[in-house]
């Protein structure tokens, strides 16, 4: 029976694509998690979209054991964790449960901006830190100029540092004695009353909700009867295990501990992430810190193509939300796209996966109406509204000033493309706070409004750079701004689904783009369409859709065919005159999303 002692939890952090799924493969294989025949490329990785994009969106847990080079047997729990700031939220929860963290850094490309995200985050935690440098096989792996950019950039000591490769594995035995002698083993004793930190949580269609915990102290066994803080809510528990990756049943876990139990929850939302787990016969004083709730920051309309299709795009929502606290919906309605719902997602990726996600999953044709934030509008009589839907915009004489949300935005680049870079940020009407470099790369520090961010800015950032800039960002609070609300007319017809925030500078040039796009994108009908943009009753863009002429005068010969064609003439225009005020203008699907690459342009 191991003692606390030989445990060492521990999380895998890094950018994008340095290589943690891959070193997580090499460490359960050298472990002997899986057998030579079960092992994949990225193991842990296990939904489809996952493996596809090459990402990881969910983080991962696996306990290993390990037989040290002095011969001690060590119980090894590690946590694979997302590199995309869309999910930043999964690692800092992930971070919680452990007491170390080995940084992996890509030699070839050194410090990038989600590096630093996270590496602060893990130090806000109190974590001991271990630097690895992976991808040293690569011709362009550079080890020492990497090892003094994680000191001058992040400012931690490198002289633990391992060098690696998770693709031939050289290096992996190093960083595993490493974690053994540097990382400190979990603090709590077993014979104290119950104490679990409720880490995460999803649904199992077999099982019900799988909840995964990590044991402070106490230990936790089949049978026994738990009580959530939360919600006061009592459980027993039916299954205690372990994922090795693959699920292992266990009789108990103990303090220091990472694992999962089933209670026979049925609902998901009887589980909150980052709530305490205490005996229901003993409860506890106080609970845990726990962890802040994920707030959607991106909103849309999903709307179906196909309106027969909305019952089977409701079912797969609330399946999805199901794996997904982070996301949440509510239905809409809209006089151009029927009936549909008001999405909530963590930025614009977590948008995209959950979309792909329907598509596929439930086989759904999917409209998104244009992406927006979160903005507070303060009212005359001091109430505060939060508005998702631009179109929801109470009447602006009761309307004292709104608020929008800003961010602190960190930009890592090679510095020849600094100046493109900060001729972006200015348009985005970005503040800049802070300028470093080390070596020929800069850091820099800038506040965005996210608003100008959420459409195109990493694309534009990247397509600048080459690729080679790197960005993240957190949420830094709401400022005032001079934001109104532009709407598109369409034969005089506000089309709400086409309304949008934007600031009273860009307003004119937005509108007027947007008017020349759906002059494009409208079929042309028997009568003529004007397009408008308008700030409240005034129009700011105009452009004219000519309707059809039939030629109603070719039939007309003889004798008083002036006075005749006049009749028909007067005629026409008194059908295209009635057809104008009762024709419905058919916008098709294309326009809306031609109106959402404009942002993109």
């Amino acid at each position: 029976m191991s003692t606390i002692d030989n445990i060492r939890n521990f999380a895998i952090i890094a950018h994008i694509d340095h290589g943690k799924s891959t070193i997580a493969d090499r460490i359960i294989h050298k472990c002997g998690g899986l057998t030579e025949r079960e092992m994949k490329a990225q193991v842990l990785d296990s939904m489809d979209i996952e493996r596809e994009r090459g990402i990881t969106i969910k983080a991962q847990t696996v306990k290993l054991n390990y037989k040290s080079k002095d011969g001690k047997d060590y119980i090894l729990n590690i946590i694979d964790t997302p590199g995309h700031v869309d999910f930043s939220y999964e690692v800092s929860r992930s971070l919680y449960a452990c007491e170390g963290s080995i940084l992996i850094v890509d030699s070839t490309q050194g410090v990038e901006a989600q590096t630093l995200a996270n590496v602060y985050q893990a130090m806000d935690t109190n974590h001991e830190i271990i630097p690895i440098l992976n991808k040293i096989d690569l011709p362009a792996s550079e080890i020492e100029k990497t090892k003094n950019q994680i000191e001058e950039v992040i400012g931690i000591d490198t002289s633990n540092s391992v060098p690696c490769s998770g693709k031939t594995g050289e290096g992996i035995d190093e960083i595993l004695e490493k974690i053994i002698q540097t990382l400190p083993p979990p603090r709590g004793n077993k014979n104290d009353i119950l104490k679990c930190l409720l880490v995460d949580s999803w649904y199992d269609s077999y099982l019900g909700v799988v909840i995964l915990i990590r044991v402070i102290d106490g230990k936790i066994k089949k049978n026994m009867k738990i009580k959530m803080m939360s919600t006061n809510q009592e459980y027993i528990v039916e299954k205690v295990g372990v994922f090795t990756p693959k699920p292992k049943d266990m009789d108990e876990l103990n303090s220091g501990e990472i694992g999962f139990i089933i209670t026979g929850i049925k609902n998901l939302s009887d589980t909150k992430v980052g709530d305490t787990i205490c005996e229901a016969s003993k409860p506890l004083k106080e609970a845990l810190p726990g962890f802040k709730p994920s707030k959607p920051v991106v909103f849309c309309g999903l709307f179906p193509v196909d309106s027969s299709e909305y019952q089977k795009l409701k079912d797969g929502l609330a399946k999805l939300k199901l794996n997904d606290s982070s996301f949440s919906y509510e239905p809409e309605s809209s006089s151009a796209l029927g009936l549909g719902f008001r999405c909530g997602f963590l930025g614009l990726l977590h948008l995209e996966i959950i979309t792909e996600r329907l598509e596929r999953e439930f086989d759904i044709n999917l409209l998104t109406t244009t992406p927006g934030v979160v903005y507070k509008v303060h009212l005359n009589n001091d109430k505060v509204l939060d508005l998702q839907n631009p179109s929801n915009l109470p009447d602006p004489t009761i309307i004292k000033y709104i608020e929008e949300p800003w961010i602190k935005a960190t930009i890592i680049t090679p510095d020849q493309y600094l100046g493109p870079i900060i001729k972006i940020c200015q348009n985005k009407r970005g503040i800049q706070t802070n300028l470093n470099y080390s070596g020929n790369r800069a850091v820099l520090n800038y506040e965005i409004p996210l608003n100008e961010v959420v459409f195109d800015f990493n694309d534009r950032l990247k397509s600048i750079t080459s690729g080679y800039a790197s960005f993240d960002y957190e949420i830094i609070g709401h400022r005032e701004g001079e934001l109104v609300k532009l709407s598109i007319l369409v034969n005089g017809e506000p089309v709400d689904a086409l309304a949008m925030m934007v600031h009273k500078d860009f307003a004119q040039t937005i509108g007027r783009e947007v008017c020349e796009k759906l002059k494009d994108l409208i079929p042309r009908h028997n009568f003529m369409i004007p397009i408008q943009a308008a700030i409240g009753g005034k129009i700011i863009a105009r452009e004219t859709i000519k309707g059809f002429k039939k030629d109603v005068l070719t039939k007309i010969h003889g004798g008083g065919a002036r006075d005749r064609k006049r009749k028909l003439l007067d005629k026409q225009k008194k059908g295209k005159a009635r057809s104008k005020q009762f024709g419905k203008v058919e916008i098709p699907q294309e326009a809306f999303i031609g109106v959402l690459k404009i942002n993109k342009d």
